[in-house]
């Protein structure tokens, strides 16, 4: 039974050293370890003597003992020291000093001189240049310029605090390795931290202030909170680089990527790789390869397959573009507003609107999009085109849309007929989402096919006229009002091939976004449809040498 109980804790034993192996990181795995020929010399001691009853192996010293091993000078009240094994142990005041760089104290000192191993315990202060290390329990060893601890330490140099449970630091490469409830603090006490980085194992260097932590690890920062699986924080820059699809959250403001760069001191953002910028308070969203924003002054940027999705009210908006830019005026003010730019191949899928443009503004003040070059816009079975579309809406929802040059409104009837008006401008106003009044001005033109009670076409009201008003009622005209027309009512047969369609009739339903993945697949106009921008000339100003007096 005794034999059975010894083996089961010689297994335990064997277990928890590989785990310590382990644990103590790659830096001493498979490496081979040499014996020092070098011997350990006794300098000097106040009394030397032996005593077998104490300890028949070493001789006893007391009083300012002093040794020397291979470049090492330690000092310590008391020691035995073991001449046959090239080692000692020391007590008291103990210290340890290698050029005027590294330093290493404690209350014991275990230093085994063929191993080149010091095992140093309590009270241990390492010091390196300006990095200390702070344990109860420290084993060093000289071959591998290494130092490690298993019992919780602390690290500290001009900038930072690190703690740990378990860790080790190399003065060789001044790299630390920290396992196990790691916190670091930037900059460290008694001054107010900025920074606080928590992880499950971090490697940092004293040399470079690069924090690089690997498993589950957040950092606060003011407002922003980082989480990474694998990133590096440069204390000394506030910069932090972060991979593995790490997440950045700046209050309502949160930003994913493939990598994600944060500089806490201008508070910019930068994803790139599958990025996603989301702001929960306003409930918008924008995706692409590279995506950024400036938490100081709310600017933000997408792009590379850039996606905006606005998904404030019931349906969802998609829009894309090759670059979004969003500025914020007067931020954290009462008189805060946004603006956002979008730029070339602009398309834009609702439910209930779809839009096709170069480039496009929108104003957050009076909720107004503003589509330049080319711009078609689509609802239900409606087509609005001109040289400039202006867009306004109440709470997301369609409120009045203004069709600045060549203005052209197509509603399809059937494969053949459509309802066309044109004109130079036209204002279009909504309730609840759809149309109740078209307003066109300046050299309109109408071709309209009107329905009997058994809702059968009766033929096509061909009209010219200077101004004209369309009010409709479930989508169906209820009422056309014009001041002075000529026109024509054209039975179906008889309807002229000629006007059939006006001049700039265009129906372009196959440029027309069908869904929020038909996007990204830019359709331009067929040859010779494009709008060709009219030009708006000045009156010739008077000079005043032709001004009679």
């Amino acid at each position: 039974m005794t034999n059975r109980h010894n083996r089961r804790i010689t297994l335990l034993c064997l277990f928890a050293l590989s785990v310590l192996t382990m644990a103590m990181g790659p830096a001493r795995q498979n490496r081979k370890r040499k014996s020092s020929d070098e011997r350990v010399h006794l300098l000097h001691a106040d009394r030397l003597y032996f005593n077998q009853w104490v300890n028949r192996d070493a001789q006893i010293l007391v009083g300012d003992v002093r040794f020397e091993h291979d470049g090492m000078l330690m000092f310590c009240d008391s020691a035995l020291f073991y001449q046959e094994t090239n080692s000692f142990d020391a007590f008291g005041n103990v210290r340890m000093r290698q050029g005027d760089t590294l330093s290493l104290v404690g209350d014991v000192l275990y230093y085994d001189g063929l191993e080149q191993m010091a095992r140093v315990r309590h009270n241990v202060v390492l010091k390196h240049k300006q990095t200390t290390l702070y344990t109860d329990s420290l084993d060093y060893d000289r071959m591998f310029e290494l130092g490690y601890f298993i019992n919780g330490g602390r690290l500290t140099d001009q900038d930072n605090q690190l703690t740990s449970d378990w860790g080790e630091y190399s003065p060789a490469t001044r790299e630390a390795v920290f396992n196990y409830n790691v916190r670091l603090v930037n900059p460290r006490p008694p001054k107010n931290p900025k920074s606080i980085l928590t992880s499950d194992t971090l490697h940092y260097n004293t040399a470079t202030g690069i924090a690089h932590a690997v498993g589950p690890s957040n950092m606060y920062n003011g407002d922003s909170h980082v989480y990474t699986e694998d990133g590096y924080y440069n204390t000394k820059a506030d910069e932090t680089y972060l991979l593995n699809r790490s997440q950045l959250l700046n209050q309502h403001r949160l930003l994913v990527g493939d990598s994600v760069c944060w500089n806490s001191k201008e508070r910019i953002g930068k994803a790139f790789g599958h990025a996603v910028y989301t702001d929960s308070l306003n409930k918008a969203m924008f995706l692409g390869n590279y995506a950024m924003y400036n938490d100081s002054t709310g600017y933000a940027e997408a792009a590379d397959s850039a996606v905006l999705i606005d998904y404030s009210q019931r349906d969802t908006l998609y829009a894309h573009a090759d670059s979004f830019f969003l500025y914020t005026y007067y931020i954290n003010t009462d008189s805060m507003y946004r603006m956002l730019h979008a730029y070339h191949h602009v398309r834009a899928y609702r439910v209930d609107l779809q839009a096709v443009c170069d480039s496009l503004v929108y104003d957050g003040r009076d909720s107004c999009a503003t589509m330049y070059k080319d711009p078609i816009a689509w609802q239900m079975g409606q087509q609005l085109l001109g040289e400039k579309i202006v867009l306004w809406s109440n709470d997301s929802t369609l409120d009045s849309v203004y069709v600045i040059n060549q203005a052209l409104s197509v509603e399809r009837v059937d494969s053949v007929h459509y309802n066309q008006v044109a004109s130079n401008e036209m204002h279009c106003y909504f309730q609840d989402g759809e149309m109740k009044l078209t307003i066109a001005d300046k050299n309109v033109y109408l071709n309209y096919y009107p329905f009997d009670d058994d809702s059968l076409m009766i033929g096509m009201n061909h009209t010219e006229s200077s101004e004209l008003r369309l009010f409709l009622q479930d989508r169906k005209v209820e009422r056309i009002w014009m001041p002075a027309a000529t026109g024509t009512i054209y039975p179906l047969p008889l309807i002229p091939p000629d006007r059939l369609y006006l001049q700039n009739f265009a129906w372009f339903d196959y440029i027309r976004p069908t869904d929020k993945d038909d996007i990204f697949h830019w359709r331009g106009k067929k040859g010779g449809t494009e709008l060709k921008e009219s030009v708006q000339r000045e009156a010739p100003k008077q000079r005043l040498q032709n001004v009679r007096k």
